[in-house]
């Protein structure tokens, strides 16, 4: 196995399960989950438009009958999950949102069977009850724990839905174009999409008002959205997918510790059963049915 890129893509894991640190200084600032989300597909969206602007700008050519594919992967996905995951960290707690959110394997798998006919397997089945079974847990539903509301379930499983549409629009779109085509658009796409509800002005307002606050937002955008992106494809492009898949799950690990170190949340037994559960689904569907040649470039939001 490649050391350096497997510590590449565990970075990117990394950076990306400590996102609750900027959503909730930005949040206890009185930004709301959807303003959050503009500063980050704004600061992501110049980022990676800037980038390709100057090393290859063939890329940033796209055709307009394809972008609904934009608008899938950067309003439809990004932007919504952006707020339902940021929702729920703020109306509970880091490590439920960052769990909760992790289900989306378990809607891809579901997803891809039902659009691209992908084969159901007894792998798949038993990962999906894992999953099921964490999130019954997690949200205190067995009472070995304190229970979440069903809004902030709900809330949860969205951003988890929401980020599988981020997979199946992909799909389509990186058949057509460049990795980091796809992505510059998404989030151009997604920045277009939460302008209406980012409240920009009071984004400033916030900000003139503490001007710390600039470095958080360039930090959701930069450390926890285009450096793990990049860390992640580096990593991508020298290891198995599958390998990568199971490396890159440490982003909810670290998202749980971080929240019931940082913050003191929950850490009962059936909330840690229901974490472990969900981490066991991951990894039962990371393993793939043969082996895989390594993936040229693939994304995530």
């Amino acid at each position: 196995m490649n050391r350096k890129a497997a510590l590449s893509v565990l970075l990117a894991g990394v950076l990306w399960g400590i996102i609750s640190l900027f959503v909730r200084r930005l949040n206890a600032a009185g930004l709301e989950a959807m303003s959050i989300s503009f500063v980050r597909m704004a600061v992501a969206a110049v980022v990676f438009t800037a980038f390709l602007a100057v090393t290859d700008r063939k890329k940033l050519r796209i055709r307009p009958r394809d972008w609904w594919m934009f608008a899938g992967t950067g309003v439809v996905s990004v932007v919504l999950f952006n707020w339902f995951y940021f929702t729920t960290i703020t109306r509970s707690e880091a490590s439920v949102a960052v769990v909760l959110l992790y289900t989306s394997p378990a809607f891809v798998m579901l997803l891809s069977a039902l659009l691209f006919r992908e084969r159901m397997t007894a792998r798949k089945l038993a990962a999906l009850g894992m999953t099921f079974a964490g999130c019954v847990l997690v949200a205190g539903l067995t009472g070995g724990g304190p229970a979440i509301g069903p809004d902030v379930l709900l809330c949860g499983l969205a951003s988890g839905l929401f980020y599988a549409l981020y997979t199946i629009f992909g799909r389509v779109a990186l058949g057509r174009y460049d990795t980091m085509t796809v992505t510059a658009y998404t989030f151009l796409f997604g920045l277009a999409g939460s302008i209406p509800f980012g409240r920009a002005d009071h984004v400033a307002g916030a900000i003139a008002a503490e001007p710390e606050l600039l470095l958080y937002c360039l930090g959701i955008g930069v450390v926890c959205t285009v450096l793990p992106y990049l860390f992640y494809t580096w990593g991508l492009a020298r290891m198995e997918s599958g390998l990568a898949a199971i490396l890159v799950a440490v982003e909810p690990l670290v998202g749980a510790v971080l929240g019931m170190t940082l913050y003191q949340e929950d850490r009962s037994p059936a909330k840690l059963a229901g974490i472990a559960l969900i981490l066991g689904a991951i990894l039962v569907l990371s393993r793939p049915d043969r082996v895989t040649a390594p993936s040229p470039g693939a994304g995530r939001d």
